[in-house]
């Protein structure tokens, strides 16, 4: 897996610069927002915010600091899904799903001990991982990879709701990517569970 092409999956996703009045995030360049630019020391304009400090800012904070490296090691499917679903809904969400789709998984804790979905992906989360994936095989990552698309799906489908101010310019934008991606790894999940 090359983390430098998932990235460049991400840019081209998130497209150039933006600043719609109903988007939350404000001025918004390479799918960065300027309060993320400005606290990684981007003082210029955001028109002008350059691609490779966008490229660093996505290895810094959507894969190295959630652990991602690590999860790639073991399952690079998951890592690509979880870096997306980060730059979407943060970095801790896409933890907090890889965790609750272990546990779901898990079949009564009999696998692996069960995890604290603490939105941090670490030493235990990678040990539960680990342990998913011997005992599952490379169907395994199938598997899990259809449980965080559900959770997604569940977690895209309440933004609407959330106001009627982001509900008309937003929500048909949504299933274009991760989100479409989640909604249609949502079918089958059941099946896939055994």
């Amino acid at each position: 897996m090359n983390v430098d092409d998932l990235i460049d999956e991400v840019i081209g996703r998130e497209g150039g610069y933006s600043n719609h009045p109903a988007d939350r995030g404000g001025a918004t360049r390479w799918g960065v927002t300027e309060r993320v630019a400005r606290a990684h020391g981007y003082r210029g304009d955001m028109r002008s915010f350059p691609r490779d400090e966008a490229v660093a800012i996505y290895r810094r904070i959507y894969w190295i600091r959630p652990g991602l490296d690590r999860v790639a090691e073991h399952a690079p499917r998951i890592a690509a899904e979880l870096i997306d679903t980060g730059v979407n809904m943060g970095p801790d969400t896409a933890a907090g799903f890889v965790q609750r789709a272990l546990n779901a998984l898990n079949r009564g804790a009999t696998d692996y001990p069960d995890i604290a979905v603490d939105r941090k992906i670490g030493p235990r989360t990678l040990e539960a991982l680990r342990g998913f994936l011997a005992r599952r095989g490379e169907r395994g990552e199938t598997v899990l990879l259809k449980a965080i698309e559900a959770l997604q799906a569940n977690a895209t489908c309440a933004w609407p709701s959330s106001g009627p101010a982001t509900r008309p310019s937003f929500t048909a934008g949504w299933p274009t990517g991760s989100a479409d991606r989640a909604l249609r790894g949502h079918r089958g999940l059941h099946e896939l569970r055994r």
